[in-house]
């Protein structure tokens, strides 16, 4: 038994924690800490309104422009203005950003934001840097347990519907075991590796969504995948990632011809919104005239230095960034819905609680502004931590564990079956879509959940897939990173996708029997 369960140790299960102090708090990972997650791969920084030029009040003007009209203003508001104590913050648990020769922090634009505003660490390793902070700091914090290999498979709720804890198997001791708690905080991340190509980590497939959902959570808006427009066409899984920051500093996109074509999509060029700059690569791609990134002229010779993670995944393949251009495609990143939240972080149920990711906070709304994903872990983690730091954690109902899956052996998703769900989610609920290539999914999705060999690993990803797919089927217009061929428009009048799936875990078992 613990007072709070932090699932997931990226940045905002870390920082979070952190912040609960001196209150004590358990933070269980899959792996050990520091892998496997999305943090530290993040290229592009934290957002925070910083420079001299700059205000909260231009961030939020740029956030709720990206958003495409389904911001949340005040969520935008609290985040925007909690930039920067944020970055001190962060230095103050030793986050190495850059400075200039004067020592004071650099800052880079990246694409919809109308000033410099991104804080970085050794160029392209923000994600890197904060996360060797954050890790340093919770270990040597008293009031924090962090237990690696453990691997959550689902949410224990009580009779009454109140979240208690997780199921959690060790991998170490091969022993499956109920992890009670008072409070149960999501902090496990994203989705892209639902999609054959993404950015993040292949073992990232929403299942944190889905234990959310099957505790009978509301899930805001699943439909809203991001794809980043700018990944590296290596035939790698997962793609590496050439951050936005190659574009805000002159990088141009370009066909294989060497023309720049975003001028014919946008008149932000290059520094358009993700969403738009996505289709455009991909309409490049399908005509037959291929994309690619050129940073030859712009960055040049500097470009090891300023970018060592990209410059290290070109240099894999015999790419030379300094001297030739990058084959790029879109690929999923981020994840704009998830589990709704409140203001403070409180899911729709009793004793759950989303950070990060997982979150649907309301500031992303349908097209997340970059760099404000890091900057939301840190600002709405605090927040969270201020809400449990005093509240009486006492528990009026114990939450049961189900005794047919206790002896249960745990065993990965199967690998085809997983190859198969990733292919069809790419091919029909990936940056265009429709009725018909909807329907096509949701009937693998259909087929899959037949599977012989079901899993919990496999049964999660299935969930979190038909939450995206059936929400993107609802949403009967084209907005921000959800475009439907068959309704290309956007609807005068906004609207939030929500999702309950109020069965419990024995019904849902049942249902899947049945099938």
């Amino acid at each position: 038994m613990t007072d709070i369960l932090i699932i997931g140790a990226g940045v905002a299960g870390l920082y979070t924690a952190l912040k609960l102090a001196p209150r004590p708090v358990t933070i269980v990972t899959a792996r050990p800490l520091g892998q496997g997650g999305s943090t530290p791969w993040a290229q592009g920084g934290m957002a925070a309104a910083i420079g001299e030029n700059d205000t909260p009040n231009l961030h939020f003007a740029d956030t709720v422009q990206a958003g495409a009209g389904l911001v949340d203003a005040e969520a935008a508001s609290i985040l925007v203005d909690g930039g920067p104590a944020a970055v001190e913050d962060l230095v103050r648990y030793g986050v190495q950003f850059d400075k200039d020769d004067d020592g004071k922090l650099t800052v880079g634009r990246e694409a919809a934001h109308c000033r410099d505003r991104i804080v970085h660490a050794t160029g392209d390793q923000a994600g890197a840097a904060i996360m060797d902070a954050l890790i340093a700091a919770a270990r040597s914090a008293d009031h924090i347990t962090i237990l690696e290999r453990l691997v959550v498979e689902d949410l224990l709720t009580d009779d009454h519907g109140v979240v208690g804890g997780a199921l959690v198997y060790d991998v170490t001791a091969g022993e499956r075991a109920a992890f009670d708690a008072a409070e149960t905080i999501m902090a496990t991340g994203g989705l892209g590796g639902l999609y054959a190509v993404t950015t993040n980590p292949v073992q990232a497939q929403g299942h944190g969504l889905a234990f959310a959902a099957r505790a009978g959570a509301i899930i805001r808006d699943p439909e809203f995948v991001q794809f980043h427009p700018t990944a590296l066409d290596i035939n790698a899984d997962p793609a590496p990632l050439a951050t936005e920051a190659l574009r805000g500093d002159g990088a141009a996109l370009v066909n294989a011809d060497g023309r720049a074509f975003m001028a014919d999509y946008h008149k932000d060029k290059d520094l358009a919104p993700r969403d738009i700059v996505a289709r455009a690569v991909e309409a490049e791609i399908t005509a037959g005239r291929g994309a690619c990134l050129d940073a030859t002229k712009a960055i040049g010779a500097a470009f090891p230095e300023k970018f060592p993670t990209v410059f290290a995944s070109c240099e894999k393949v015999g790419i030379d960034p300094r001297t030739e251009k990058m084959p790029i495609a879109p690929a999923a990143h981020y994840h704009m819905g998830g589990v709704k939240t409140d203001l403070d972080g409180k899911s729709s149920i009793d004793g759950l609680w989303a950070i990060g990711e997982v979150a649907s906070t309301g500031v992303h709304g349908a097209n997340r502004l970059a760099s404000n994903s890091l900057l939301e872990a840190v600002v709405f983690g605090a927040r969270i931590a201020d809400m449990l730091r005093e509240k009486d954690v006492t528990r009026p109902h114990e939450p049961g564990a189900p005794a047919d899956r206790m002896d249960l052996p745990s065993k990965p998703a199967d690998p085809a079956a997983m190859q198969r769900l990733r292919a069809a989610m790419s091919s029909g609920c990936a940056l265009l879509r429709s009725e018909e290539s909807l329907a096509d999914t949701l009937g693998v999705i259909e087929e899959l959940n037949r599977h012989p060999a079901m899993t919990s690993g496999l049964k999660s990803a299935l969930v979190s897939a038909e939450l995206i797919a059936q929400g993107a089927l609802m949403r009967e217009e084209s907005r921000g990173g959800h475009y439907r061929s068959d309704f290309p428009e956007t609807e005068k009048e906004t609207f939030h996708t929500e999702i309950c799936a109020t069965e419990t875990y024995e019904e849902y078992e049942e249902a899947e029997d049945d099938a």
